[in-house]
């Protein structure tokens, strides 16, 4: 099981930063998406299956943290781009779709 990169922890462990930071009504995550940024902010081995939903979710949720992103807003004022960071970011998709290519060649 492979252990995420740097980025993908860093993007974890700001998003819980920015969740406790925010104020409530700003406040992201399900109780799935603040395991997983547990999960990723420490660095903790990811297995398959966890990488399938992470491009799943990365995908649907790349929407709507770009268009937060596209209005200038912090982490801290927008739960989507804490959710999306939660889950490790952009560079955890990128990540999750080469590990899970690999394990479609073996």
């Amino acid at each position: 099981m492979p252990v995420p990169p740097k980025s993908v922890q860093n993007a974890a462990k700001r998003a819980l930063e920015a969740r406790e930071k925010a104020v409530p009504s700003k406040r992201a995550m399900t109780p799935v998406g603040l395991a997983r940024a547990n999960q990723l902010a420490r660095g903790d081995n990811v297995s398959l299956n966890t990488l399938r939903r992470m491009v799943n979710y990365l995908t649907r949720a790349r929407e709507n943290y770009l268009r937060a992103k596209s209005k200038g807003l912090s982490p801290e004022e927008s739960p989507a781009i804490q959710a999306h960071l939660g889950w490790g970011g952009s560079s955890a998709l990128t990540w999750a779709r080469k590990e899970v290519n690999k394990s479609t060649k073996n």
